[in-house]
């Protein structure tokens, strides 16, 4: 085992393992979903216990991921296999290692558009983008929409072929601070927009008239999208991570990069949308028609209208690049730690995946508009499988197999190496033996009933 552990290649520090591993959390989900969620489920009530569960849950599910990682210096497969050969432990493993294999080519369809949005801000067709039916013009053509996925999808390949330290590292690190600095940007331009106070109230001070069960829920499915749960990636990434790094340091950084962004975000989006529509919350929709339609709205609607926008899809490119590049690496890892294949090929073959399935997701709004899956495109289909039904499946695994296999103390001792303290191991004993698999088993009830339509979300 060790021989092989020599080889494998690391990040430099803590700073490249923590830009890397918030690169990988800060994707599409803080910018479009967080918004739209805490718009929908009561503004600041959901803030407030996104931030709660983010602390607990989410933080128990970084430390357990990462510390198996490091602990076996392995890919989910492998890290699940070192502690035996049963059936289960197989499943977890595998579970864990294919779920980024089917979200990176859907991923990257929408990085594509993301990339056209940018290239018709930058030769300031924003006006254009704003008219009615244009989005939808535009995915609906499958030789466009295929092209923009096909750049996206090269432009992540070809980072992961450098490695981890020259393309994860180098680009996360370069990515990462301009994210940063453009979301301040933004979100004091939005802010500071005639109009725009009632929707930063609206998103920041909780209203206990908004809660509902449902608030938690959403809460709970988000941080999973948001904080790159059970996707395998930091399970990858822990194995990549030297043993003087602090895990509960790291985690910790994660947690307030992401959570910061993804607050940016709100305040980015919900007061300038509240300033556009008139202080109208149902203004903000869900997914990509907020990004691709309302936004580009209230774009046209400001004075720096195209300025706005090329910084805006700049920020936008930038979270989902490095959330596809944590994906992307993750499946590449497993393909070299299972089946022997080096890097060069382990990337030729998972970019050939992409672009097959991702051309499935491309052209589903339009030459394969017909053909649905349980009523829904491709995409859509996609989405639901892998953040719905396996992610939540795949947290269940982890929780049992470190409560229930490894032991929490094993946990204990990696999170311990080189530290003085583990300051917060009875949250995480407690929420990784009872707590997290709860959770995990309520979002995946709850998001298949909502999907079949027995309840609505």
């Amino acid at each position: 085992m060790n021989h092989k552990n020599n080889k494998r290649s690391s990040f430099s520090g803590k700073i490249g393992f923590v830009l890397s591993a918030a690169g990988a959390s800060v994707g599409l989900g803080n910018i479009w979903r967080f918004p739209y969620l805490a718009a929908k489920y009561g503004g600041g009530i959901f803030l407030l216990i996104y931030i709660i569960l983010a602390l607990t849950f989410g933080y128990s599910m970084i430390v357990a991921e990462t510390s198996l990682g490091r602990m076996t210096g392995k890919s989910p497969v492998g890290a699940f296999h070192t502690f035996g050969k049963s059936k289960w432990l197989s499943f977890g493993g595998w579970i864990n290692a294919i779920i980024p294999i089917l979200i990176v080519p859907y991923y990257s369809v929408i990085g594509g558009w993301v990339i056209k949005y940018l290239v018709e801000y930058a030769k300031g067709h924003g006006h254009d983008l704003a008219a009615d039916g244009y989005f939808s013009t535009f995915i609906s053509n499958g030789v466009s929409t295929e092209l923009c996925f096909i750049v996206f999808t090269l432009c992540t390949l070809g980072i992961i072929y450098a490695g981890v330290r020259n393309g994860i590292e180098r680009v996360s690190r370069i990515m990462m601070p301009i994210l940063v600095v453009l979301s301040v940007v933004i979100t004091v331009y939005s802010v500071t927009r005639p109009g725009a106070l009632s929707g930063v109230k609206y998103f920041l001070i909780p209203n206990p008239a908004n809660f509902s069960w449902m608030t938690v829920v959403a809460a709970m499915g988000q941080m999973f999208y948001s904080l790159s749960i059970a996707m395998g990636i930091l399970i990858t990434f822990g194995s990549y991570m030297k043993k003087d790094v602090s895990i509960e340091g790291s985690t910790k950084n994660v947690e307030i990069f992401d959570t910061a962004i993804a607050i940016m975000a709100g305040l980015m989006i919900i007061p300038a949308v509240f300033a556009f529509s008139g202080g109208d919350p149902d203004t903000l929709q869900a997914g990509p028609s907020l990004m691709f339609i309302t936004l580009p709205k209230v774009f046209d609607s400001m004075g720096m209208g195209t300025f706005v926008g090329i910084m805006f899809f700049v920020l936008v490119l930038f979270a989902a690049m490095t959330s596809s590049i944590a994906l992307t690496e993750s499946a590449v890892s497993t393909f070299e730690d299972e089946l022997g294949w080096g890097r060069k090929k382990s990337t030729v073959i998972m970019g050939v995946i992409m672009l097959a399935l991702g051309t499935l997701s491309s052209l589903g709004y339009g030459p394969l508009g017909a053909v649905k899956i349980i009523g829904m495109q491709f995409l859509d289909f996609f989405d639901f499988l892998t953040n719905s039904v396996m992610m939540p499946i795949a947290a269940i695994t982890i929780c049992l197999l470190v409560s229930r296999v490894i032991g929490v103390k094993a946990v204990e001792e990696e999170v311990m190496h080189g530290e003085s303290a583990f300051r917060r191991k009875k949250i995480f004993n407690f929420m990784i033996k009872y707590l997290c698999p709860v959770f995990a088993a309520i979002i995946l009830l709850s998001s298949v009933a909502n999907a079949f339509g027995l309840i609505s979300m």
